[in-house]
């Protein structure tokens, strides 16, 4: 016990105070995660429509997410990461309260739309923040304890919904929208704001990808332009579209194999359980290791974890392909976000998270229906191996992009400097003369009274030519390494 409960203090050491009062606001918040869970189960069990029509709620929710990621993101740029996350939550919890008593088919349809933008709305702010609030070296790991406390609110409030349901599905909405107030209340009184002013100025490789000096007045249209960033959202939808067929072609294929649907809940739990048991471990494990290493590695986990689900045929097999997956899942994430992170200028980071989130919400509108179809048209053993080669295709986009390069050559040696070992010296070129000094200089200087100790002809200070304020002489600055 003393071993592990060392490893844990040293994973969660070392954070900021505000960080951790984020931390809590998302764990309450998915604490309350009620609706989404069993909104489906709601529309058809409870109200009576019929599965398309919980479909096309469930696709106007995503749509209302996915417009989300792109405002949310604008919105904490341009008026505050505090204020986009109080404003999107208390809008939620407005949203999902009137959900609960909505009964006309549209009024439903119209207000899960709004509950999904409002309730996306704030994901963009809350990455940035945690990227303003905590130093490069610790954002992995501060990005995995955010990734750790959604996940625990989501298993607890799954195993919670199912007895607050049976006491009426109204309290379930309710219950999701006071969760979602008490995650504003405390955002609003205990997390700073953290956008950038006038603070310090952003990578200058950074900046420049973005095409703005130090990340002011970036648009999404600068956002658009950065041709590497673009790159890796487009690797990351590729992934995306392979992780949506564990909770839509899995289910099918799974019954399909004669396997029951309370084998099926109990197949994809595991992917939740994991996620709280690894994460923690797993982050102190990977601790300080390359970001592209961790992608490659993550993503390569999750796209053979689902190609392995062309072999299986029992339960027990299915459990292993998602253990595999779910493992790549913890690697990659937070890496994911890291990277994100250090790829946008520090007062675009909510454009930059916004838009990055565009390809989990495409690949949840396009990955369920690729995947049915390709089932139905070729079967199980061609759809498993579609996702090991996307996934390997992803994990070579992200090496491609983010491996490390050369750093650019240092400036000339300095005239008369030593050359480096086996390399030979260059030849110096002939320079015009120094221009003459002036009449007035030399009368300045022979005027000057003698002072002991420093040689005629050097200012009365003691600073040679080319000196520091320091006196020190002056030094060429040492390059920066590429990005």
């Amino acid at each position: 016990m003393g071993t592990v409960g060392r490893a844990v203090k040293e994973a969660v050491s070392g954070l900021p105070r505000e960080f951790w009062w984020l931390w809590t606001s998302t764990l309450v918040n998915r604490l309350g995660g009620f609706v989404v869970t069993f909104l489906a189960l709601y529309l058809t069990v409870e109200r009576g429509f019929s599965a398309s029509y919980a479909g096309l709620v469930a696709s106007l929710y995503g749509l209302g997410g996915s417009v989300a990621a792109v405002v949310g993101g604008v919105a904490a740029d341009r008026w505050g990461r505090r204020a986009t996350m109080t404003a999107a939550q208390v809008g939620t919890a407005v949203a999902t309260a009137a959900l609960g008593f909505a009964e006309h088919p549209a009024a439903i349809a119209a207000v899960a739309c709004l509950v999904g933008f409002t309730g996306n709305a704030s994901r963009p702010a809350v990455q940035a923040m945690i990227a303003d609030l905590v130093p490069a070296a610790d954002r992995v790991r501060a990005f995995s304890l955010n990734y750790w406390a959604i996940n625990i609110g989501f298993g607890v409030s799954a195993a919670v919904a199912g007895l607050v349901a049976a006491h009426g599905y109204l309290w379930l909405f309710l219950g999701d929208a006071l969760a979602t107030v008490l995650c504003a209340a405390v955002v609003f009184l205990k997390v700073p704001e953290t956008r950038p002013q006038d603070g310090p100025a952003d990578d200058p490789a950074v900046a420049g990808r973005a095409g703005k000096s130090g990340g002011a007045g970036v648009s999404l249209l600068d956002v658009l332009r950065d041709g590497r960033f673009v790159a890796l959202t487009g690797a990351t939808f590729l992934l995306a579209v392979v992780a949506q067929q564990g909770s839509t072609t899995l289910s099918v294929d799974m019954g399909a194999a004669g396997l029951s649907a309370s084998q099926y809940g109990l197949v994809i739990g595991l992917n939740g359980l994991l996620i709280v048991i690894l994460q923690i471990p797993v982050t102190r494990l990977l601790e300080g290791r390359g970001r592209a290493g961790l992608l490659v590695v993550g993503t390569l986990l999750m796209g053979w974890g689902f190609g392995l689900t062309a072999f299986a045929g029992s339960a027990g097999f299915y459990a292993l392909t998602v253990a595999v997956w779910t493992l790549g899942e913890v690697v990659h994430a937070p890496a994911m976000m890291s990277v994100v992170a250090e790829m946008s200028p520090a007062r675009a980071r909510g454009r930059y998270q916004g838009v990055h989130s565009l390809a989990w919400s495409a690949a949840a509108f396009l990955g369920p229906a690729v995947g049915g179809w390709g089932l139905d048209r070729w079967g199980g053993g061609t759809v498993w191996g579609a996702c090991a080669v996307i996934g390997t295709v992803a994990a070579a986009g992200y090496w491609l992009l983010l491996r490390e390069r050369p750093a650019p050559a240092g400036p000339p040696l300095a005239r008369g400097a030593a050359p480096a070992a086996g390399r030979p010296a260059a030849p110096v070129l002939p320079t015009a003369p120094p221009p003459a000094p002036k009449v007035s200089d030399a009368l300045e200087v022979a005027a000057a009274p003698a002072i002991p100790g420093v040689p005629a002809g050097v200012p009365a200070d003691g600073r040679g030519p080319g000196a520091d304020a320091d006196g020190a002489a002056a030094r060429p600055a040492a390059p920066r390494a590429g990005v």
